[in-house]
């Protein structure tokens, strides 16, 4: 009562003006400030100091009176990289979808205690913008190591374990046009006077009726993971050994030779034994995939990590109708058998359309070829007729019945022919991303410029398609 009663004396002696800005400098000190160009970043955690992944929530909102494009913003969440190791970050939840996020770490210009490394924010076109007033509400993130070890945030910048309720934070720095619009850089700078302030890149709105992954995970049980439309196979069935599938074989570790250092595994392990067997599979769980273009850049095994060789291991790419008995059953396969198998010799690559779950109710050919290393391989399936390509080259083609004929899921996974002979032994198989066009054909070249951009703008996954928005689920502002 006394604050309001002070206002007004003021308003009536000095007029209107200032008692606009008395007004407004009380409610921004109220509400934590702003930066000089509106700006204001809030802050929870979702996690401990130490933990498997950092859980920053971040949240951006406009306190100026003109509307800001988020494409011109970025933000900078900062900590220190313990043990030299490399990191990693992905999104979970976003209300502006997370195809609209993207992300980059990298070491600072100007490394402090605390802050030698961020991960940095930015939004393409499609995340809109932020009128007076308006937020982009919670942000989910996650940053993760590279090898997987338990990170030590206690000594993280950005950090704060009793965040637990959003809160302004300056530890957190936003920019706007390339200008610090809120929080204070790590050098010790004030907004406004940013000594390391980053151009944001102009990024488009990812193109519609595209899905692109670049298995930014920190593992199987990443949120990330299933609010990006995967799952990894547990149950039973087959093919190959049944009712030997486990996560324990699914990873995304550090990869050199891999576009962007990390890549999904498809680890199979065995001893000879069914008890003894884990087979390996990733799968959509939405079944969005039909005409179009699909490619997987793909690392095939020719030989174990570890153990004796002779396996007649199955390393696959495919996509699959949801389910069996469909009376539009569709399927399209690539099959590589570096030992062979049923029999034939190996190394042998079969490509393969099914029309239906019966089997010999398909169409194939099997290519006597090595695949040893790094391969991009594509399906195209349009205008009734469905080409297989390996590295730009095409290894099989087909019109008629077996051209698909309802949405299919995508599937990569490593499972076993038989089991020959005892004594433990480990095959790898890795997967660098996946990206689909829907209902166009895109040549090999096209296919790479795509997955080229995304790289380069740090953007870890794209779903455009009809009907999906990965990452707006469960979104809180709390």
């Amino acid at each position: 009562m006394a604050l309001a009663l002070a206002l007004m004396v003021i308003a009536t002696a000095v007029g209107d003006a200032a008692f606009h800005f008395l007004r407004d400098s009380v409610f921004s000190k109220n509400s934590g400030g702003s930066g000089p160009a509106g700006l204001r970043v809030r802050y929870r955690t979702d996690g401990p100091a130490s933990a498997l992944t950092a859980r920053p929530w971040l949240e951006v909102i406009n306190d100026s009176k003109k509307t800001v494009a988020l494409s011109d913003v970025i933000l900078r969440y900062y900590f220190t990289a313990d043990d030299a190791s490399e990191y990693a970050g992905n999104c979970v939840q976003s209300s502006l979808g997370c195809t609209n996020i993207t992300q980059k770490t990298a070491a600072s210009s100007q490394p402090v205690p605390q802050a030698d490394h961020y991960l940095q924010i930015g939004f393409t076109r499609g995340a809109g913008t932020l009128p007076p007033g308006g937020s982009t509400k919670g942000i989910g993130l996650q940053l993760f190591r590279l090898d997987h070890k338990v990170l030590n945030q206690s000594n993280d910048r950005s950090f704060n374990a009793k965040a637990t309720h959003y809160a302004p934070s300056k530890r957190v720095t936003a920019y706007l046009d390339g200008t610090l619009a809120w929080g204070e850089e790590p050098s010790g700078s004030a907004p406004g006077t940013g000594q390391d302030s980053p151009t944001p890149p102009a990024v488009a709105a990812p193109p519609t009726g595209v899905m692109f992954d670049r298995f930014r995970y920190s593992g199987p049980g990443d949120p990330a993971l299933a609010s990006n439309g995967w799952s990894v196979r547990t149950g039973g069935g087959g093919p190959g050994i049944h009712d030997t599938w486990s996560a324990d074989g699914v990873g995304f570790p550090s990869e050199a030779t891999a576009q962007g250092g990390q890549a999904l595994q498809l680890r199979l392990t065995t001893d000879g034994t069914k008890e003894g067997t884990k087979q390996a599979e990733l799968q959509s769980t939405t079944p969005e995939f039909l005409t179009g273009t699909y490619a997987a850049r793909i690392y095939f095994s020719d030989a174990p990590t570890s153990g004796a060789d002779g396996d007649h291991i199955n390393e696959t790419f495919f996509a699959l109708s949801p389910r069996d008995g469909s009376s539009k059953y569709s399927e399209l396969d690539y099959e590589y058998m570096p030992n062979g198998g049923w029999g034939a010799p190996g190394p042998r690559l079969d490509t393969t359309s099914w029309r239906s779950s019966t089997q010999g109710d398909r169409i194939t050919r099997a290519g006597r070829q090595s695949l040893r290393g790094w391969h991009t391989v594509m399906i195209t399936a349009m205008n009734e007729k469905v080409t297989y390509s390996v590295d730009g080259r095409e290894v099989f083609s087909h019109n008629g019945a077996y051209f698909p004929r309802q949405p299919m899921g995508i599937h990569f996974s490593a499972w076993l022919v038989d089991l020959p002979f005892a004594g433990p032994r480990t095959w790898d198989m890795r997967v660098n991303w996946v990206y689909y066009q829907a209902g166009q054909a895109v040549p090999l070249a096209a296919v790479q410029q795509a997955v080229e951009g995304f790289y380069a703008n740090g953007t870890p996954y794209v779903n455009t398609l009809a009907g999906h928005r990965p990452g707006a689920q469960g979104v809180s502002s709390k």
